[in-house]
């Protein structure tokens, strides 16, 4: 009864809510990244949620479009400003997502969102991470967020998803509450810098174990 139907009207009221309280935060926040950090001011991206239907994930950008000599991008460490590091830390940069809880891509709390690339490379057992709504913060991310590695963030998404209940999501709310006005370093979620790309990694390690069976 919670996860069908009572959790997706607490997202909805709750998004409701935030988004227009939040009006003058979300208007200062759009002048600052318009002049700090130029235009399009809602940075877009394209993500798996429930049951990997593909949807539009919005957020803040957080870094400059700052290119070398060729035109191409720089990496993300030289294009991410200290003024986007503050808006990743605060979670300001997550704020518009609130559109993606009213429409029901995401709810409040889940699973995040991961990239498209990574959906090749899960396991079955992790796969279960999009049998329910992605969320704007989840247990891996008041458990350490981009600071534990691949598979104890996947696994902690699992469970999450095996134990879903109104209890557990009233203190993963509590647990965000306190790490990002506790000014954690966990609630920074920078790029791949942390514990690297996921496909990538798995990508190597399946090439490897290819390479040694070939041997055998």
């Amino acid at each position: 009864m919670y996860q069908k139907v009572i959790k997706r009207l607490l997202d909805i009221l709750c998004s409701g809510i935030g988004l227009i309280v939040l009006c003058p935060v979300y208007l200062i926040v759009a002048i600052l990244v318009r002049v700090k950090l130029g235009s399009p001011v809602i940075f877009h991206q394209e993500r798996p949620g429930y049951r990997e239907k593909i949807f539009t994930l919005c957020k803040f950008r957080t870094m400059t479009d700052a290119r070398d000599e060729n035109g191409e991008l720089l990496p993300d460490s030289v294009r991410l400003t200290k003024f986007g590091m503050l808006l990743r830390k605060t979670s300001l940069d997550e704020l518009p997502e609130l559109f993606n809880i009213f429409k029901g891509d995401m709810s409040l709390i889940g699973p995040r969102p991961l990239l498209v690339s990574y959906l090749p490379w899960y396991t079955e057992r992790e796969r279960k991470r999009h049998s329910v709504r992605p969320g704007l913060t989840g247990l891996a991310q008041v458990s350490g967020r981009n600071f534990i590695e691949w598979d104890k963030r996947l696994e902690k998404d699992v469970e999450y998803v095996e134990h879903i209940s109104f209890l557990m999501d009233l203190k993963i709310l509590w647990r965000t509450v306190a790490v990002v006005f506790g000014k954690k370093e966990e609630v920074a979620e920078v790029t791949d810098d942390v514990e690297g790309n996921l496909a990538e990694i798995r990508a190597a390690k399946a090439e490897k174990e290819n390479g040694c069976g070939a041997e055998e």
